[in-house]
């Protein structure tokens, strides 16, 4: 393996085993429910990452949802922000994880939250309750994706003083306002060359959650790169997707959401319903898909997979196939799964095979792609920074 690879893989994995790297999802929970149609039959299983997914889908009303993620920061995100339902009022609530500033969040941390938290989640947030402390600095310029988000604001106001033109953009009622101030105001200034030669580097993707072996996908697959490629996908957003509920691009362009554009989870009304129980129908757990599987009795009806088998795509290729076997071996009749990839196709997948019963197949022989649905939503994603998304019916392993 060539040198500079060893380093691009060090660095990524030190990224990612050390600190929280992503402060807010960053995958239409929209589409997922379009294509789960997740009734109170179902139980999920879903990658935690940040948590917000996890509690949208858990207002669909299924039986279950297990969240699931090797790294404990994440499931400790989500643990606070259970705790902070179960404990604060609306307002706090919103404060905290919608404008990332809470006054005393100290004080409210050790009065009502840090109680509801498991040993490993009270330890980590004894000493990063800060994050949502600083009135100046909010908690969505934290972790690794946060701080990025901040020097991208950082680059806004100080480099190209553009903020009158990102706030105006994000107030355009329209598409085609949006699509006149990106084109007349924004596009040149910001995508310079030092922005695209940063954009490059496999640091900086690091911070973001692109692993070389995803970088590796763009690049041979998208002509102009994965540079190119964000760019292409950047000018689509703000061209073509109306901005008034983007709340994903929102929060990194202004550190906050607003009670108009923000997840679901932050609105009152589903607050309320998520406090009066519906929080408690999940469950947090630090492990690896197979790992939980192997441990866990039942079925699963719905997968919620993100974009990981991007990152075992090139160095884990067994683990991908024992997840996919431990899939297989849990999925109920009519199970579902969805995932992302950055690349335009997920063509690793065409060597891992899977038992059912006593039978030896392919993965795509046990899976039914519902392209027709998949390509629909993902022409919608307000995130639009995935190169494609899948949905696949499983056959169970009792079939």
């Amino acid at each position: 393996m060539p040198v500079l690879e060893r380093v691009n893989r060090h660095v990524f994995d030190l990224v990612h085993r050390n600190n929280l790297v992503y402060n807010t999802c960053w995958e239409d929970p929209r589409l997922d429910r379009a294509a789960l149609n997740l009734t109170g039959g179902d139980t999920v299983l879903a990658i935690t990452s940040a948590g917000c997914n996890v509690l949208d889908y858990v207002l669909a009303e299924p039986a279950h949802v297990y969240a699931v993620d090797v790294n404990p920061r994440q499931n400790a995100l989500l643990a606070l922000k259970i705790a902070a339902i179960r404990r604060l009022d609306f307002e706090q609530f919103f404060a905290m994880f919608g404008r990332g500033y809470l006054e005393d969040a100290q004080g409210v941390y050790r009065a009502h939250l840090r109680a509801e938290l498991s040993p490993w989640a009270r330890r980590y947030w004894e000493r990063r309750i800060g994050f949502f402390a600083n009135r100046g600095s909010s908690f969505f310029f934290r972790g690794t994706a946060g701080r990025l988000a901040r020097a991208l604001n950082l680059y806004i106001d100080r480099v190209i003083g553009a903020r009158r033109h990102v706030d105006a953009i994000l107030a355009a009622p329209t598409v085609d306002e949006q699509r006149a101030i990106y084109r007349g105001e924004l596009r040149d200034r910001f995508w310079s060359t030092p922005v695209r030669l940063a954009l490059g580097r496999d640091v900086v993707l690091s911070m973001i959650g692109v692993p070389a072996a995803q970088r590796r996908q763009v690049d041979t697959q998208y002509g102009g790169g994965i540079v190119q490629f964000m760019q292409d996908r950047t000018d689509a957003v703000f061209t073509r997707i109306p901005l008034r509920d983007n709340y994903f691009w929102r929060v990194y362009l202004s550190g906050r959401y607003t009670r108009e554009c923000c997840p679901e989870y932050l609105k009152a009304a589903n607050f309320a319903r998520l406090q009066a129980g519906l929080a408690d129908r999940i469950s947090i757990h630090t492990i690896s898909i197979a790992g939980f599987l192997r441990r866990f009795a039942g079925n699963i009806s719905r997968f919620v997979l993100l974009d990981h088998m991007d990152w075992l795509a090139d160095r884990h290729q067994p683990s991908l196939a024992a997840e996919w076997q431990a899939i297989v071996d849990h999925a109920a009749p009519g199970a579902r799964a969805l995932w992302r990839s950055g690349g335009l196709r997920t063509d690793f997948l065409d060597d891992v095979t899977v038992r059912v019963g006593r039978t030896l197949y392919r993965l795509h022989e046990v899976l039914t792609y519902r392209s027709r649905l998949a390509a629909e939503l993902h022409a919608c994603d307000r995130v639009h920074t995935y190169g494609s998304f899948y949905i696949a019916d499983i056959m169970a392993s009792s079939a």
